[in-house]
């Protein structure tokens, strides 16, 4: 009985870690999407540079790389982030989103 035992909360342990795992990546995925929309807003509303990078840093997971570019009418901001607690795993979360550029009339 007690080696049957080790066994299943060995796989208890590598189920429910990696369940972990899945949810915290999940969770920086929405969370880069959320930074991505942010900051193509404020791209799309023809806010400085800077401006743009800080408020989708604001929305995006710590340590995530941001980069803002426009083609034509259209902005695209990119968020690049490491999934929590699987850092060292040579893979990122990547989400980026397209804007058109609104029009700037002066008043």
């Amino acid at each position: 009985m007690t080696a049957e035992s080790a066994v299943v909360l060995c796989v208890l342990l590598a189920f429910t870690t990696t369940l972990v795992g899945v949810l915290l990546m999940m969770a920086a995925r929405i969370e880069c999407v959320d930074a991505a929309r942010a900051g193509a807003r404020s791209a799309a509303r023809q806010d400085p540079a800077d401006t743009v990078v800080r408020i989708a840093r604001d929305a995006a997971p710590r340590g995530a790389r941001v980069t803002v570019g426009r083609e034509g009418d259209r902005v695209r901001v990119t968020v690049v982030a490491a999934p929590p607690l699987l850092g060292g795993l040579p893979f990122e979360v990547r989400e980026e989103a397209v804007a058109d550029a609104e029009e700037v009339t002066g008043t």
